[in-house]
């Protein structure tokens, strides 16, 4: 395998593209061969040109791009399996836990697919992590759009009118996307406290310069993929409660709960919005499974009747898209060279490497991945 195609993205929201430039130069001059649809990278700030300079083969359409590939790599899901080539390879956020339609559709197309969610978060699968590389610039994103609604500065300044003090930024979740909100928010200057359901992320949150707020709900843990694991109704009033009078106190606060495959935990109610100031601003990153704060919408803001503001945080990313796609792109030419065979000169599907094994779903008219069969 090593004809790759990359395809425009069908959303159009969607502002990333899959390979840049660089990579496809990269790519190509280790053996691939690459076809770009036309129009792939404009949003991102890549011509067809640029790719053209990298070694590309500039396409019109998915399915002239498509026709011949053994590997296709795009950002979202398809719509449907119509157009890939049996036996095709395709590398793309997939959903895998409410698209089961479209995986089952995959399998019976003959596509092999690999779900980019699922790749393990191990050490070695780190440079493919693309939920990690987009969670981050998410992060960085939220407190940037929270500050530029803040009818208020976020840094101290001192004056000859007189000292205003910074404002308080609280984080809800230290994953990813919440250690880059907490940095974030500190080289700009506010007071940021931050809590976790796991106490081993203290050390972290400390090492940034903020405040951790000591929540005792008993003994956690987190799963195998670093996420925190489910909380029990008691424990889920405790922490609201405790975050509730944080919240009263704050200017900004950010929630970053959203864990692959489950619906998101309720964070804020309309009780707690009810207690805080007008002018503050809720970042609500997990409204497209549920949402963390009561009352969010996905790509809308709402103004609570208090003056609450609570802002969509969900894909945040697409608002950088030359730094996500470059990131993005990143992590797609390291799966491609880690599966290089440099004898054969061509990608090998090895399920007995284990990040291979942890991400391919379907193979061979049937899906194969143990959680999904």
């Amino acid at each position: 395998m090593k004809k790759v195609a990359v395809l425009k993205e069908t959303d159009p929201r969607e502002t990333r593209v899959a390979l840049i430039p660089d990579d496809v130069k990269r790519l190509n001059g280790m053996g691939y061969e690459i076809s770009v649809e036309s129009g792939a990278g404009t949003k991102s700030g890549f011509s067809d040109g640029d790719y053209e300079k990298a070694g590309a083969r500039v396409l019109t359409g998915a399915r002239n791009c498509m026709e011949g590939a053994e590997i296709i790599v795009r950002i979202l899901r398809p719509g449907s399996a119509d157009g890939i080539p049996a036996g095709a390879l395709h590398l793309s956020y997939l959903d895998p836990f409410n698209e089961k339609e479209l995986l089952g559709e995959m399998a019976k197309s003959g596509v092999q697919a690999v779900s980019l969610e699922m790749i393990p978060r191990t050490t070695l699968a780190q440079k493919m992590d693309v939920q990690s590389s987009q969670t981050s610039l998410a992060g960085y994103c939220a407190v940037v759009n929270a500050a530029a609604k803040l009818p208020k500065i976020l840094p101290m300044m001192m004056t000859p009118s007189g000292t205003i003090n910074p404002a308080r930024v609280f984080v809800i979740g230290v994953g990813v996307a919440g250690l880059q909100a907490i940095a974030t928010a500190k080289r700009l200057g506010a007071r940021v406290d931050a809590f976790d359901t796991r106490p081993v992320v203290e050390e972290q949150v400390k090492s940034l310069g903020a405040s951790f707020v000591k929540i005792d709900l008993g003994e956690m843990s987190q799963t195998e993929q670093g996420y925190a694991k489910e909380l029990t109704p008691e424990q889920i009033a405790k922490q609201q409660e405790a975050q509730a009078k944080v919240c009263e106190r704050s200017d900004i606060v950010i929630t970053t709960a959203k864990v692959f495959g489950r619906k998101a935990p309720r964070l804020i109610s309309k009780d707690v919005l009810n207690r805080m100031k007008a002018g503050a601003v809720v970042v609500d990153m997990a409204v497209s499974t549920g949402g963390n704060v009561e009352g969010s919408k996905l790509f809308e803001d709402v103004v609570t009747e208090n003056g609450v503001t609570i802002m969509s945080g969900d894909l945040l990313e697409r608002q950088v898209p030359y730094d996500a796609s470059k990131m993005f792109s990143g992590n797609m030419t390291a799966f491609l060279t880690h599966f290089y065979d440099k004898d054969k000169k061509e990608l090998e599907v090895d399920l007995n490497d284990e990040i291979m094994k942890g991400c391919l779903l379907t193979q061979g008219g049937r899906i194969i991945h143990e959680r999904f069969k």
